[in-house]
């Protein structure tokens, strides 16, 4: 199954050269029962899509516990074999997953990550996401506003030069 999990350039760069994502428990999104039933009528390419937008909202979280790494938004995309079923505490539409397990850099399919020219939009949603998590109108404003903002696909043969591209702190195309 495939699951997107948030993440950063800094931790990209840390999981690409350790050859892992990790450590466990790693907080992933996939297409859920919740949010098949929320999108009853979308077929399975919108809801991978939908879940893979979860995962990039989150990825502003990581950011904001991270000022000093690029503001720009980072989806991995991985084959996993097995995922957790729900718990009865995940609300409607929710794609997010709990995974107890270290997920291995040759499992990635894909990264997904912002333009340079998104980091001012992402930016500001990183640094008003304490806010927003608070229910602020302007903050949540932001944070929608970065759903406008593609997010560009790297296949994994990709990674090493665009990290190398980015330097080892992810700092390039930051604000």
């Amino acid at each position: 199954m495939r699951v997107y999990i948030p993440s950063t350039l800094r931790l990209l760069h840390a999981a690409c050269h350790a050859g892992e994502l990790g450590p466990a428990p790693l907080t992933a999104y996939a297409v859920t029962p919740a949010l098949r039933e929320w999108y009853a009528e979308g077929d399975d390419e919108e809801l991978e899509y939908a879940a893979m937008a979860q995962a990039a909202r989150a990825s502003i979280g990581l950011l904001a516990a991270d000022p000093g790494t690029a503001r720009r938004r980072v989806v991995v995309a991985a084959e996993v074999s097995a995922v957790p079923p729900a718990d009865g505490s995940v609300e409607l539409g929710d794609a997010r997953l709990e995974l107890q397990v270290v997920i291995p850099w040759t499992t990635v399919a894909a990264v997904h990550l912002d333009a340079a020219g998104a980091a001012a939009v992402v930016g500001k949603a990183a640094d008003l996401w304490e806010a927003a998590q608070n229910g602020d109108d302007d903050a949540l404003f932001a944070l929608d506003s970065c759903e406008g903002e593609d997010l560009l696909w790297y296949a994994t043969q990709e990674i090493p030069d665009l990290l190398a591209a980015e330097g080892p702190r992810g700092r390039n195309g930051s604000s």
